[in-house]
C-alpha cells in the first residue's frame, strides 16, 4: 500500500516538509545539544527510546497485512516456496561475502596494531551481560523461536520473524480456500489503508526521536571519547561504504538501476536509521517505497522482513572486522586457518542472534566465544564506540536488502522495471493505487 502525500495534489511541496530535511536538522541539532550540554543531552534519551516503540507497535500489522494479502493474491503457491527460495540463496550468499570483506579489509588495514594491549587489564564485566546473552543463544534455539507460542503471542511480543511465519501461513490458507475467503482478504486491503496512514502519522514524530537518540548518544559518550578508536570506526565506514557502492554497486548495473538512485530514493528511511541508530524504525516505510518501486507486495512482504534477519552485511562486516581489530590490539597471532574458522562460526552464529536487542555486539560475543584464541575480554575496547558504528551498521542492512528486494523481484518476475526506473528518477506519482498483480516487463 503506497501512501499518498496530500500535499502533492496542491503542488510542490517546501522544502522543509520534506521528512528527510526535518531529520537531518534535527541530527544536528541532537549533535549540538549532546556537545555542548551533555547533560540534557543524556535526559534526552526517553525522546528516541519513545519513537522506536512507535515503530516497534505497528511493524507487525504491517508485516501481516502486507504479506498475507500479497499471499493470498497469488494464483500459484509454489511461487512462495521460490521466492523464499531465491531470497535466502542471496541471504547466504551476500551474507558471507561481507564476512569476507571485513577480514580482508581487517588483514590490509590492520587497524588494531600497535595498540598492545593486556587482555587481562580489560574490565570483562562490561560486556559479561552481553556474553551471557551470545551464550543463551543457539541455531536449534534461534530455529524454535520462530514458531510462536500461541497465533497472537507473536502480536504481542512484536517478534518479526514468528509474525512473518504466522503471515505466510495465513495468507496460504486465504489463497487455498479460494473464494469463499475474499471477504476476508477485501478487509484485509481495506484495513491495509488506515494502517498506512498510521505509519505516515507516526512518521512525523521522527525529527522528534532522531534528536533525543543523537543527543543522547553524544551527550553521554562524546565526540572527543572516540578519537582514540577512530581508525577502526574510519576503516569499518569506509568497508561499508565501499561494500555497498562496489559490491552492491556492481548487483544493482547488473541488474539494471544505479545504487545511487536507489540511495536517494530511501534517503528518509537511511537517514532515520542515522538518527535513531534502529533499523527497525525504518521497516515500514522501506516496505511502503519497494511497493511502490514495482516490487511486488507479495515478495516485499517475504524478503525485507526475512532479510532483517538473515541479510545483515553491515553487521556481517563488522564481526569480522572488530575480532581481527581485538586480536591485533591484543597482540593475540591469527593463523589464516583460524581465521576461515572465525569466518565459518560468524556465519553460523550471524544467524542464531538475529533479530534480539544489540545483536551485532551479542553476535560478536557469540561468536569469538568459540573461537577461543581471540579474549572475549578484548570486546571491552569497543565498547565504548559500538553505539558510533552501529548506525553504519543499521544503514548497510537497509541498502542490502532494498537491493535484495529489487534482485529478487527481477528473479521471480515479479517487478515492473517501468515503475522501478519511475521511482528512482523521482518520476512516480505520490498516489498509487494497491500493489496486487503488477506486470513484469
Amino acid at each position: 500500500m503506497i501512501i499518498e502525500h496530500p500535499a502533492a495534489v496542491r503542488g510542490k511541496i517546501p522544502f522543509y516538509r520534506h521528512l528527510y530535511v526535518q531529520v537531518l536538522a534535527a541530527i544536528a541539532a541532537g549533535i549540538l545539544v549532546g556537545h555542548f550540554y551533555p547533560e540534557l543531552g543524556t535526559q534526552l534519551k526517553p525522546l528516541g527510546d519513545a519513537f522506536i516503540k512507535l515503530v516497534k507497535m505497528i511493524i507487525a500489522p504491517v508485516i501481516f497485512l502486507t504479506v498475507a494479502t500479497g499471499i493470498a493474491g497469488m494464483s500459484d503457491l509454489a511461487k512462495v516456496g521460490r521466492v523464499a527460495g531465491k531470497a535466502m540463496i542471496y541471504f547466504l550468499t551476500f551474507s558471507s561475502l561481507a564476512l569476507v570483506v571485513g577480514l580482508i579489509v581487517a588483514n590490509v588495514v590492520q587497524p588494531g596494531v600497535g595498540m598492545h594491549i593486556d587482555p587481562a587489564s580489560l574490565d570483562s564485566k562490561a560486556i559479561s551481560t552481553y556474553a551471557e546473552k551470545a551464550h543463551e543463544q543457539s541455531i536449534a534455539g534461534f530455529l524454535m523461536n520462530i514458531i510462536p507460542t500461541t497465533l497472537t503471542s507473536a502480536f504481542a511480543d512484536g517478534d518479526i520473524l514468528q509474525v512473518l511465519f504466522i503471515s505466510v501461513l495465513f495468507g496460504i490458507s486465504l489463497a487455498m480456500v479460494g473464494k469463499k475467503a475474499e471477504p476476508i482478504v477485501d478487509f484485509l486491503q481495506a484495513l491495509t489503508l488506515p494502517i498506512f496512514r498510521l505509519v505516515a502519522i507516526l512518521m512525523k514524530a521522527a525529527p522528534i526521536g532522531a534528536l533525543g537518540a543523537m543527543a543522547f548518544t553524544i551527550g553521554k559518550y562524546g565526540l572527543a571519547s572516540i578519537a582514540n578508536l577512530a581508525m577502526l570506526i574510519g576503516t569499518f565506514y569506509l568497508t561499508s561504504f565501499l561494500f555497498v557502492f562496489v559490491v552492491l554497486g556492481a548487483v544493482a548495473r547488473y541488474n539494471g538501476f544505479s545504487i545511487m538512485a536507489l540511495i536517494r530514493y530511501i534517503k528518509e528511511e537511511l537517514l532515520l536509521v542515522l538518527g535513531t541508530s534502529s533499523s527497525e524504525a525504518a521497516l515500514p516505510g522501506l516496505m511502503n517505497k519497494m511497493e511502490k518501486a514495482g516490487c511486488k507486495r507479495s515478495v516485499v512482504g517475504l524478503v525485507i522482513p526475512t532479510g532483517y534477519s538473515f541479510n545483515l552485511d553491515g553487521t556481517n562486516i563488522y564481526m569480522t572486522l572488530a575480532a581481527l581489530f581485538i586480536a591485533q590490539a591484543t597482540d593475540t597471532p591469527l593463523s589464516y586457518g583460524n581465521q576461515i574458522l572465525l569466518l565459518l562460526v560468524a556465519m553460523l552464529s550471524s544467524k542464531g542472534a538475529a533479530g534480539i536487542t544489540g545483536a551485532g555486539f551479542i553476535t560478536l560475543a557469540a561468536t569469538l566465544s568459540v573461537v577461543p584464541s581471540v579474549p572475549v575480554a578484548g570486546m571491552a575496547l569497543i565498547l565504548g564506540i559500538d553505539r558510533f558504528m552501529s548506525e553504519c551498521r543499521a544503514m548497510t542492512n537497509i541498502v542490502g536488502n532494498a537491493v535484495a528486494t529489487v534482485v529478487v523481484a527481477k528473479w521471480e518476475g515479479e517487478l515492473h522495471q517501468a515503475q522501478l526506473r519511475a521511482a528512482l528518477a523521482g518520476e512516480a506519482p505520490i498516489e498509487t493505487k494497491a500493489t496486487s498483480a503488477q506486470p513484469a516487463e
